[in-house]
């Protein structure tokens, strides 16, 4: 019993490694979160590394995630309620993938499990073991990234897994699949609402929107600038990342906005050169 509590006491990170994910950039987005806010909502959840940083510092903070994607959705009330499971299954597939990774981990990608604990695992392990750890559907929802160059991924990071379980359990989390618009209905003055959405391309060859099958595309960012504004009408702290694009820094160029420009860099690009250098943009009304 002992070893479990020290595992619990780990901080909780992200479980999967997600386009755009934000754990570099946490010291900053702190720095720009408003000193006190009522609820924290997040409604493009993905890997949640401000969510873990926040329930980390704030223990007692509420906070309501949600993400369209309904298997990630899945991995965190997985993750919750039946972590122990999980890693048992991650396990097996840690077990036969060191015997033949290749056919191992295709027969995994091309496989379609119905029960919550194997489709969370498969997420997972596909997420370990794939190409630059890039979460990608095609057009009709398949996983189509190819295995990755790892001599020894880490498929089950069991302290890690169990931190976040502990930190969803032990807080007031609520986890909902849904699209991003639904947060209206329940933001209210004084809450915080943080999107992280797939980001507009700065360029044509870095467009990456295919986190679910549905791309994220200019009308959505329109919806999404529409949003921000009726959130501020109700009094809600709004804080956006997005890329460095003329697309955003004109739909946000009025007032309540203040834009911010800061250093990024992109994990995922497969051209290593190419991943620092860059900027985003961190728009908040408050």
């Amino acid at each position: 019993m002992k070893q479990q509590f020290s595992q619990i006491l780990s901080t909780p990170k992200p479980f999967v490694k997600w386009a755009g994910g934000k754990r570099q950039l946490i010291p900053i987005l702190n720095e720009n979160l408003p000193e006190t806010f009522g609820t924290y909502f997040e409604p493009f959840l993905g890997g949640g590394a401000l969510l873990f940083h926040m329930l980390t510092e704030r223990q007692s903070q509420k906070c309501s995630i949600s993400d369209l994607n309904s298997d990630l959705v899945l991995s965190y009330t997985t993750i919750r309620d039946r972590v122990e499971d999980l890693i048992t299954s991650l396990k097996n597939h840690e077990k036969n993938y060191q015997k033949d990774s290749k056919s191992y981990y295709y027969s995994i990608r091309e496989s379609n499990p119905r029960s919550q604990i194997e489709k969370t695992s498969r997420l997972i392990f596909l997420n370990r073991t794939c190409f630059n750890g890039l979460y990608r559907v095609n057009s009709k929802g398949k996983f189509n990234v190819p295995l990755g160059k790892y001599s020894n991924p880490n498929i089950v990071n069991e302290d890690n897994l169990r931190s976040v379980s502990h930190i969803l359990q032990s807080s007031k989390v609520s986890i909902n699949c849904r699209d991003f618009e639904a947060v209206l209905r329940d933001a209210k003055k004084d809450d915080l609402v943080y999107f992280d959405p797939p980001y507009q391309p700065v360029s044509d060859t870095a467009n990456f929107t295919s986190y679910t099958n549905k791309d994220f595309t200019y009308d959505d960012l329109s919806r999404l600038a529409e949003l921000c504004m009726d959130l501020d009408s109700k009094g809600c702290r709004v804080l956006l990342s997005n890329s460095n694009s003329k697309e955003v820094a004109d739909m946000f160029s009025a007032k309540p906005w203040k834009i911010n420009k800061i250093q990024a860099n992109r994990s995922i690009n497969s051209n290593s050169k190419k991943r620092t250098g860059h900027y985003e943009l961190l728009i908040r009304n408050y």
